[in-house]
């Protein structure tokens, strides 16, 4: 995964665009997730938006996060 500066990406989101901004390396580990499933990036970030409470730039870090997490058999401390 590359460093750390913002980056500002359009997505699909039901047929509306919409910016959401992260981190180069949050970019890049949704795109690695999205690639295993067999899903475009889009297909993904909808999935992670029909499940949130909160802003959608948040709810995609905690999904990378718990998506780390599973595949490491790590969990919270």
């Amino acid at each position: 995964m590359s460093g750390g500066g913002m980056r500002k990406r359009s997505v699909l989101i039901a047929g509306h665009a919409t910016s959401v901004s992260l981190e180069a390396a949050f970019w890049d580990a949704l795109k690695e997730i999205a690639a295993t499933r067999g899903q475009s990036l889009n297909a993904l970030v909808e999935e992670i938006d029909a499940g949130r409470d909160g802003n959608l730039s948040s709810a995609i870090r905690v999904f990378v996060v718990e998506d780390l997490r599973r595949r490491t058999g790590g969990g919270p401390d």
